[in-house]
Formats: structure tokens, sequence, C-alpha cells
């Protein structure tokens, strides 16, 4: 029977924590496909009990599917209303922070992050003390969420939030670097341990938990082939301590439980409990490649997470509660498209008798498509030729459909026309404009709010560095 150490315990409960989060990163990726364009790759089964994408499935049936991408312009439009409004470093009164923000290009980041946000409906980023040889400075980083893993929480504050971690792909210098500490032989074992043991092999932790194979693999293997996956894993733990105060200057520390420490008239000591974030980093195969307590002053992990909106647990994100208006956007669009284009050619009406000598019925077809195609008839058994029947078959509420959904999509985003700058109706006063803007601007003041108290917790921890 194979066991394993408790430093592999926790690399499995990081591997499940992994895996519990693939809903959320495939709900992320259809997102990010809508957003960006790509609006026809929803897969169906057909009556055959085949399986292929919505634009396959148009092309089957004679029709190419139109995108018309309203979703990325109203992304678009609420990063540019909140960084004309929101984002700058003018409410930072610690000149640290402050410097931190420039040094950072804080403001940039924070765009991005904000533009995450409203496609997955979660904004992580990362803070550490990054030292060179003669300096150390304060880098803050956004973190991918395809590489982001923590457990379950239901906290909207992530108070009950136990264990986070990320996924690293690194060169060998820069895995060197963090995890030496600046010892040459460990050094030395790192890199063996990766040029030797770690090429084609991982901890085999699927049987456990029933994960697939591909989910596995890339949680374990890095996405570069050149590069070393490392895997970090901050976990909260408590353990016994001895609380020290000295009441002469008013000082706190602690001591293990076990420590021999002389006691006076001001010294006094007592048994506790602390709880404290401690880090680790695995190989791939599961060796421990370095730990230490969290040396910052805020004594917790080095990232700032906020999942939007958080509901038992679940996340549903702003882009994904209008993908269904988008969809039926483009599909009364594309339904137009092809009512129109079938208006414009008709159907044609060939007598079999006119058939020219030597044409087959896909040789008509073929010339029946372009529109300066000639098309000859043979007229020897009579008068008949052929006879093109078109009827305008375009008004019959479509048009209406697509008014009616764009407006959906205004009302169930909160992007409306006003936020958009979109011309008012004429004769409307300027202050009618103001507040419409100002009422849209209340309609997304969730989403600002709670990206602005993400930012807040996040100036507050490079404060407490």
């Amino acid at each position: 029977m194979n066991t394993i150490n408790p430093n592999q315990e926790i690399l499995l409960d990081a591997y499940k924590a992994w895996c519990q989060g693939s809903h959320l990163r495939s709900r992320r990726l259809r997102n990010k496909r809508f957003t960006y364009g790509d609006q026809w790759s929803d897969t169906f089964t057909t009556a055959g009990g085949a399986t292929c994408s919505e634009y396959e499935l148009y092309l089957e049936g004679g029709t190419r599917p139109i995108t018309n991408n309203l979703i990325r312009q109203m992304v678009k439009t609420i990063v540019g209303r909140y960084r004309s409004e929101f984002i700058n470093d003018k409410h930072v009164e610690d000149t640290n922070v402050k410097n931190v923000h420039q040094v950072n290009q804080l403001d940039e980041l924070d765009s991005r992050a904000l533009e995450e946000f409203l496609i997955s409906g979660t904004a992580v980023q990362r803070i550490d003390i990054v030292h060179d040889l003669w300096q150390q400075q304060v880098a803050v980083s956004n973190v991918n969420i395809n590489n982001f893993f923590v457990n379950q929480f239901n906290d909207p504050l992530a108070r009950d939030c136990e264990m986070v971690g990320q996924l690293h792909d690194m060169t060998m210098a820069q895995l060197l670097k963090r995890v030496a500490g600046g010892s040459r032989s460990k050094a030395n074992w790192v890199r063996r341990l990766y040029t030797n043991d770690c090429r084609g092999r991982t901890i085999d932790f699927t049987h456990a938990i029933g994960a697939d194979s591909h989910q596995g693999a890339s949680f374990w293997m890095p996405s570069d082939a050149g590069k070393c996956r490392a895997i970090e894993v901050w976990t909260r733990e408590s353990r016994e301590v001895m609380l020290c105060h000295d009441k002469a200057t008013a000082q706190v520390w602690l001591l293990p439980p076990n420590a021999k420490v002389k006691t006076g008239a001001n010294l006094s000591t007592r048994w506790d409990i602390a709880t404290v974030w401690h880090c680790r980093w695995f190989s791939p195969i599961g060796d421990l490649l370095a730990e230490w307590d969290s040396p910052w002053a805020h004594g917790s992990h080095p990232f700032v997470m906020k999942f939007y909106p958080l509901t038992d647990g679940e996340v549903h994100s702003f882009v994904e509660d209008i993908i269904d208006q988008q969809k039926s956007v483009n599909q009364i669009i594309t339904l137009i498209n092809n009512i129109m284009m079938a208006s414009a050619k008709g159907v044609l009406v060939f007598p079999e008798t006119a058939l020219p000598d030597g044409f087959t019925w896909e040789d008509v077809r073929n010339v029946w498509r372009n529109c300066n195609g000639i098309l000859p008839y043979n007229p020897n058994y009579g008068d008949n030729k052929p006879e093109q029947i078109s009827v305008n078959n375009t008004n019959i509420g479509a048009y209406e459909m697509v008014k009616l959904q764009m407006q959906l999509l205004e009302e169930i985003s909160g992007v409306t026309g006003a936020l958009q700058g979109k011309t008012t109706v004429t004769g409307n006063s300027a202050t009618l404009y103001q507040n419409e803007t100002a009422n849209a601007v209340i309609a997304l003041s969730d989403i600002f709010g709670t990206f602005t108290n993400w930012r807040q917790n996040r100036d507050k921890k490079i404060a407490q560095l």
C-alpha cells in the first residue's frame, strides 16, 4: 500500500482545490470567447448523435453565421468609465504605497484586472518583495486564473480561506533564485532534480479523486516544455507557541512552546495557539523545494483576490449574464441576412425541356449563383424558358426583434446608451442626459464598489509589508 508524507498530503489537497476550480475555468473560457468575438463555438449534439459547433451546424444548413460583438463594446465602456473616474492614486495617502503604484504602473494593471473581473468574475493579484543584489522593491502582478487555485470558500471577504496557491512555469535560473535561499548546494540539488527526475514523471493523484488525465497534466506539466513547473502552496496552520510580553518595553513576541525563558518582574510568558500562513514550493514529483512562514508584517499570503458575485461558493460574471442576448442578436441578424439573400435572388423555375445540351442541373445551379452569370436554355421543345420568382419577405418583424434584444442587452447589463456616449434624442435637455448617465453608473455601482474594495485591500497589504 502506497503512503504519502504530510507534505504530499498538502500537495494532494492543492490538487483537489485545482480540480474543484475546473468549472470556473471552463466558464471563464466560454465567457472569454464571447467577449473577443468567437461566439459560434458552443457545441450541439445532432439528431444523428454527432457533436459539432453551432458554426458548423449553420454552415451545413447553407447559412454563414454573422457575428455582431456587442459584449466587447460593453466591457470596454465599463473599463473606460471606471478608468476615467476611479483608477488613479490620488486617494492614496501613504507615500510608500503611492510609490508602489507608480513603479508597478498599477493604473494599467488594474484596468486589465477589471477586464478579467468582468469576464470571469475574479480578480487576483500577488504582492512580492523582489530582492536584487543591491536593493529590494515591491512587485505587484496580475495572476492568471488558469494558474491559480484556492479551496472552496463561501465568505465574500475570503475569511474562511485555508489554502491558496499558484502554478509557476519558470526558467531554471528563476526557480533557483526563488527556492535555493542562497545555498549553492541546494541549487545543485534542485538542478539535478529537474534535469533527471522530473522529466516526464509526476505524482499520480488521479485515482484518489477521479480527475481526468488531461486536467491532471495541466496541473503537473508545464505549458512550455522548456520551463520548469513548480507548485506554490500557502496553507493556514495553527501551532503551539509561548507568548512573551516585556512590560518595560511593551514588546510582544512568540517563541516555541519548549523554549526556556527567564521570567522576571518585567517579563511574563504564557502558552497560546497561533495561526500562521505557511508557504511550500513543490516539484511535479512531490519534492519539497522550500518552505517558510509568511515573512511580512501582515502575516498572510501574497495574494489579493476577489470573486464576484460569490453565492454558495459559485461565481457568475457580468459577461455570463448577457451571453444569451448576444446569441439572440447574432441569430436574428443571420436570419435577416439569409432572408434578404433569398428574397433578392428568388427561386429559378427551369423547364426540363429547356436544359441546354451538355448542361447538368449542377451546372445550372453554379451559373445561377453568380450575379453576372450567363444561363443558356434550349427552346427546341417550345417557348418555355427559365423564370425567376422572388417575393419580398424581409418585413416579418425581425428588425423589431433585433431592437428588442438590444434593449434587453442594455437593461440586463446596465450599460445603457447614455453610458456609452450615444447621442441623445433631439430636444432632450443636457440635465436629463446627465441624469441618465448618473443612473447608468448607479446600475454598475455594485461592480465598481466591489472592485474598489479589492483595490483598497491590495493597498492595505502593500502598506503592511
